[in-house]
């Protein structure tokens, strides 16, 4: 027999005070009618197709199948579980011997029997959290409804009842008699029990233990009868200097669903289906924390999309290090402070999973919500005794204003206008046996963007004579000049067109012919070039004759020219109206970005910085960009930013949130796409890679947080086929060696990359382009065409190539495997090492293979 999930008891004040995500007024959205808010009871509408007992399943209910998947359900906790037909495996949303812990206590406790976590703010921007065990299922405030393939899940979140923490925390004198003035003596009575006079301050404080019950409406009456209201509650706290929450609207509804898709199960919430009052918004919402979690005593690792990707060994004992938390593309930057500057790698792609060594995986894709999504893992023994990993997903942001008066300082918060528009879903596939592996994740991942076309067409994979040099050129920058000690900003020439030629002859006299070369400041006054809007070829380094006559010598040699550019970045020094066109912040300033100090690894807020453009404006500026770009008839463009970038812009009654930035980002791309333009970009984000043919300054680690073990080469395994790509500049690198950065080429396939002037090193002294430390070309043409030549004597051989194995196969040893058969074994060690029955020596690789 179903149990019968008892009614929700949802007070009328809080039904028509609810705040529903895209909706016009305050009332109960169509996604939670009052016939769901009913009593109703659970039935299998839609049966198993064929009956399954497993012990392992005890107490748990079938709801649906497919060829592949069984989903179940507990109505007790409402956990589910899927069985995976072929394997035999099941997989829990909640560890089924979480019970046992004899690590987590209190809410981390109750954090192991839940589906779903809600973070919100208070009326002070105090952050909070409930989650659907111990604020919806201990209460009974849950219920359960088929829908196609599934079940949907909603969960109410507290309750809406008034208790003593709704009245005044103290009252001075003069506001108790005033309100005493008021009532009557049963008002007065009522007052005097509720509040306790402390002598020494003589200020009036709230009696907590004796609110109870009818003395608890009574003293709300006395407060009603008296007029007391909200503004008089922001002068008390002003006056006696405290602060405090209520719970009155501390009730919170949205919905989980579950449904089975061929080989995968997928989790969802619909953003209508949440909803709060406006005086706790919801911030954050995370879901399927412990989904797959794997315990103290299992063997196998986490795998994060850090960067390249990177993989975190299941109690690896480091605790005393942060859990791993990281957001998808990066960091929307108009919500980061003027001083904040973090370098870590980026994570490009929205996939996660949890690989054990047993033959059995979790691989999950976030197919909505992925770019107000961050990815989170951490390993047994901190906070409870499972190693797991879960997304959670930014609903609402928050900024503060400071407001100062009176020689007081005070910080109010400032909220996002709307919640994110768009639902927020994974996609949870189950992998076994030779496949439950990161390199088979990375397989399975790359077949699921050929399908939903978020790759583009597969390279010819036919060996090409070379493989290609990668050579980002800089035309020219601004710099301060002075006449008669007068400052002025004027273009300083790096590397004119005439002088790019003959970089590329000479180049070319070294037999490199393969080349792909990225040429910035080249347009509008430099690298820190004006809006493109317009396209104005520089004179002081050919001007529009020279940039022509540039693009048919390089035509001629078989040279592939991309003129690059910034969309979504724009320089102050560049005549920008940054208070019309930039981004704002939630504080209402334009979103700022300024250069950091190398030294101190610090943003210096004493430079001019640049500033986001909204994304407002990116389709007019790509559109108009285009117009005057096109003729030029190259072979493709270089984008610094728009596949590398994703802002919001918080301008009030006119937001545009992260996820519609990324809808404005790609709209941008295919434009340009259209235009039959082959399209570079920094980065790659995965929205952007269906538009890409390379990508440079691909990252070729992980950030190396303390928590991971391994750097894995997930993303190269992902596109490789096709897009082509590159690491950072060589020449630019820091904390690499010439060996060692051969062989990450080979270990990863990606190929060489410089960035390059002609002029010397000094014309850069004293200018904003400190980073371009050592780019003289004459400095490093030798060294570069000795490394192509090793690089490109092996690589060539699998140009276009997939990646279909990767290993690690003893410490500082890894072998990468190809589609042609092909492979590669490189020794990062100090020392000779032999494996396979090879012998290795320091600081080398080996090939062999049907390649």
């Amino acid at each position: 027999m179903s149990k019968v999930i008892r009614r929700m008891q949802l007070l009328t004040l809080f039904l028509v005070t609810i705040i529903v995500p895209g909706c016009s007024d305050n009332t109960v959205s169509d996604g939670i009618s009052e016939k769901d808010i009913t009593e109703i009871e659970m039935t299998q509408t839609v049966p198993l197709q064929a009956s399954f007992t497993d012990s392992r399943l005890e107490g748990m209910k079938g709801i649906v199948e497919n060829d592949q998947l069984q989903l179940f359900i507990d109505e007790e906790t409402a956990g589910i579980a899927v069985h995976h037909k072929a394997s035999g495996d099941i997989w829990y949303s909640n560890p089924p011997g979480r019970e046992e812990d004899q690590i987590a206590t209190g809410v981390n406790k109750d954090l192991l029997s839940s589906q779903m976590q809600l973070q919100f703010y208070n009326y002070f921007g105090q952050s909070s959290s409930i989650n659907s065990y111990s604020d919806s299922v201990v209460h009974e405030q849950y219920q359960m409804e088929m829908i196609p393939n599934g079940l949907r899940v909603v969960y109410q979140f507290g309750k809406a009842e008034r208790t003593s923490a709704d009245l005044p925390l103290m009252l001075s004198k003069e506001r108790f008699e005033e309100l005493s003035g008021r009532l009557d003596k049963t008002g007065q009575r009522a007052l005097l029990i509720a509040y306790t006079e402390n002598s020494e301050t003589e200020i009036y404080e709230r009696n907590d233990s004796a609110l109870q019950g009818l003395q608890l409406e009574r003293a709300f009456a006395a407060f009603e009868d008296a007029g007391y209201t909200e503004e008089d509650l922001e002068r008390d706290m002003t006056e006696l200097n405290f602060t405090q929450e209520t719970e009155d609207g501390r009730v919170f509804i949205a919905a989980i669903e579950y449904t089975l898709d061929e080989d995968s199960l997928l989790v969802k919430v619909p953003v209508s289906s949440i909803q709060y009052s406006a005086e706790y918004p919801v911030s954050r919402i995370s879901f399927m924390r412990f989904f797959g979690a794997a315990g103290a005593e299992e063997s196998g690792s986490l795998f994060v999309p850090d960067g390249s990707g990177a993989l975190i060994d299941f109690n690896n004992g480091k605790t005393r290090h942060p859990a791993y938390q990281q957001s998808v593309y990066g960091s929307d930057l108009t919500l980061l402070s003027n001083d904040e500057n973090r370098n870590e790698e980026i994570i490009r792609l929205p996939v996660f999973g949890l690989i054990r060594d047993e033959g059995k995986a979790l691989l999950g894709i976030i197919e909505e919500g992925a770019s107000v999504a961050t990815i989170n893992a951490d390993i047994s023994g901190r906070v409870n005794s499972y190693n797991y990993v879960y997304p959670s997903f930014d609903v609402m942001s928050k900024g503060e204003v400071t407001l100062q008066a009176n020689q007081q300082e005070r910080k109010l918060p400032r909220f996002q206008e709307e919640p994110v528009k768009t639902d927020l879903t994974v996609r949870y596939v189950f992998l076994n046996g030779d496949e439950a592996t990161y390199q088979g994740m990375a397989k399975y991942y790359q077949d699921y963007l050929v399908r939903t076309n978020g790759l583009p067409k597969r390279r010819d994979a036919r060996v090409t004579a070379d493989s290609p040099f990668y050579l980002q050129l800089v035309g020219s920058i601004s710099k301060q000049k002075y006449v008669a000690g007068v400052p002025y900003q004027a273009l300083e020439s790096l590397t004119t067109f005439e002088q790019a030629a003959s970089i590329i002859k000479q180049m070319q006299e070294r037999d490199i012919h393969h080349l792909k070369l990225s040429y910035s400041g080249w347009f509008n006054k430099g690298v820190h070039h004006r809006t493109p809007d317009k396209v104005k070829v520089d004179r002081t380094i050919g001007g529009d004759k020279g940039l022509l006559d540039f693009i048919s010598f390089a035509e001629e040699q078989g040279i592939s020219v991309y003129p690059e550019l910034a969309v979504l970045r724009v320089h102050s020094d560049s005549g920008f109206n940054e208070k019309r066109d930039a981004s704002r912040t939630l504080t209402g300033t334009p979103a700022a970005v300024y250069p950091v100090n190398l030294a101190l690894d610090t943003r210096d807020q004493r430079q001019q910085p640049s500033y986001i453009l909204s994304p407002r404006l990116v389709k007019q500026y790509t559109e108009a960009m285009l117009k005057d770009f096109v003729p030029y008839q190259t072979a493709g463009i270089s984008l610094r930013d728009l596949a590398d970038e994703l802002n919001g812009d918080y301008r009030k009654n006119n937001q545009v949130d992260r996820f519609e930035s990324e809808m404005i980002s790609t709209d941008a791309l295919q434009m340009i796409h259209d235009q039959e333009l082959e399209i570079m970009a920094n980065g790659g984000n995965a929205y952007a890679l269906p538009y890409l043919t390379d990508i440079v300054d691909i990252p070729l680690s992980s950030s190396e947080f303390k928590l991971q073990d391994e750097s894995i080469p997930f993303f190269q395994m992902v596109i490789r086929g096709y897009i082509d790509y590159t690491g950072a500049p060589y020449n630019l690198s820091t904390n690499i060696s010439e060996r060692e950065y051969i062989l990450k080429m080979l270990e990863y396939g990606s190929y060489v990359n410089y960035q390059w002037i002609y002029e010397a090193n000094d014309k850069l002294k004293d200018s904003k382009f400190n980073h371009l430390y050592s780019v003289n070309y004459e400095q490093w043409l030798d060294q570069a065409s000795e490394i192509y030549h090793e690089v490109n004597d092996i690589l060539k051989h699998v140009h276009h190539q997939p990646i279909i194995g990767h290993e690690k196969l003893d410490q500082g040893v890894y072998k990468t495997v190809y589609e042609n058969g092909m492979f590669i074994i490189v020794n990062y060690n100090q020392e000779a090492v032999t494996v396979e029955g090879l012998t290795l020596e320091p600081k080398s690789y080996l090939t062999g293979g049907e390649g």
